[in-house]
């Protein structure tokens, strides 16, 4: 009798452990070594509609022309926002700062869900100043908006060197602000793209956005008397470089509808993750490359990403 109940008993032990050991054989397994790279991906149709009916097998993924397994794939709606609202104060944009602070306000009303979602203000022109350190309350975001403005005269007359540090502020962002944080991270930029006195280059920004997992949405706002081709092309650079989007406020397309395709974009990401096929031996950037097999559709997702350790 003994000796049956000590055999079921064994019988028992083992069929647990081998149900174990073939769950485990299903479920990745990754050592504390291995760098499990994310992705999110915004996917729109060529009417600009957002796109939400994607599957994992919908998309395809090469990281330096070599083809990786997406091993992990969500859509989100819901997860935290980390996001950076950077204004250009400089004189050129005198004329439209009122607009940019009023639709600042309209979309930190509809975006911002204190409970979850985080948000700072910082403007730069001969100077880069943080008006609002990281927070979730609408209200002391509203408060330091009403702050924003051009530079005094006596500020103006002050000035040594400078002039519109847009790339210096950008770089502050992501480093000092954006690096620290997780999950859905972008930087808002309203600015003609003007730059001129940076300590930082345009290749500094990218490579600080992209170190942070950062996304940067480029809208460049003039009144029409100050854009030029190369602020248009520094704009463009930092959206596309990063994976984010750039919008010019036109007639057509006013501020407004600007702030609400980015609130869009924002809230309908697809999450995808992968370990490469390639053990990264020391820090190194890798290509990328997000596909979607589906035809007509258009895919914003950044296109690089640092291995390794840096």
């Amino acid at each position: 009798m003994n000796y049956s109940r000590r055999q079921f008993a064994f019988s028992a032990a083992s069929a647990i452990l081998a149900a174990r050991q073939a769950r485990a054989q299903d479920e990745p397994v990754f050592s504390s070594d291995v760098q499990v790279v994310n992705l999110l991906a915004t996917v729109r149709n060529k009417k600009s509609e957002i796109v939400r009916d994607l599957e994992k097998d919908d998309f395809s993924l090469l990281e330096d022309g070599r083809p990786q397994a997406i091993r992990y794939f969500s859509r989100e709606s819901n997860l935290p926002l980390t996001i950076g609202l950077m204004v250009d104060t400089s004189m050129s944009q005198v004329h439209v700062l009122d607009a940019e602070r009023g639709a600042s306000f309209r979309f930190l009303d509809q975006v911002l869900r204190e409970n979850k979602d985080h948000v700072f203000i910082m403007q730069f022109d001969l100077t880069v100043q943080t008006r609002q350190p990281l927070t979730g309350s609408y209200r002391d975001l509203s408060s330091a908006l009403a702050m924003v403005d051009t530079p005094t005269r006596n500020q103006l007359r002050s000035q040594y060197g400078g002039g519109t540090l847009l790339y210096d502020a950008l770089v502050d962002a992501s480093q000092d602000i954006m690096k620290q944080q997780q999950g859905r991270k972008a930087l808002i930029v309203l600015s003609d793209g003007g730059e001129n006195g940076s300590d930082a280059t345009l290749d500094n920004v990218i490579d600080a956005a992209q170190r942070a997992e950062t996304l940067i949405y480029a809208i460049l706002f003039t009144d029409g008397g100050f854009g030029s081709a190369e602020g248009r092309n520094i704009m463009q650079r930092l959206a596309k470089d990063t994976g984010g989007s750039y919008f010019e406020v036109s007639k057509k397309l006013g501020i407004d509808q600007v702030y609400a395709l980015i609130q869009e974009d924002l809230r309908s990401e697809y999450s995808l993750g992968f370990v490469s096929d390639r053990p990264a031996k020391g820090a190194e950037f890798r290509r990328l490359q997000l596909t979607v097999k589906r035809p007509g559709l258009i895919i914003h997702s950044r296109d690089r990403y640092w291995a390794g350790s840096y």
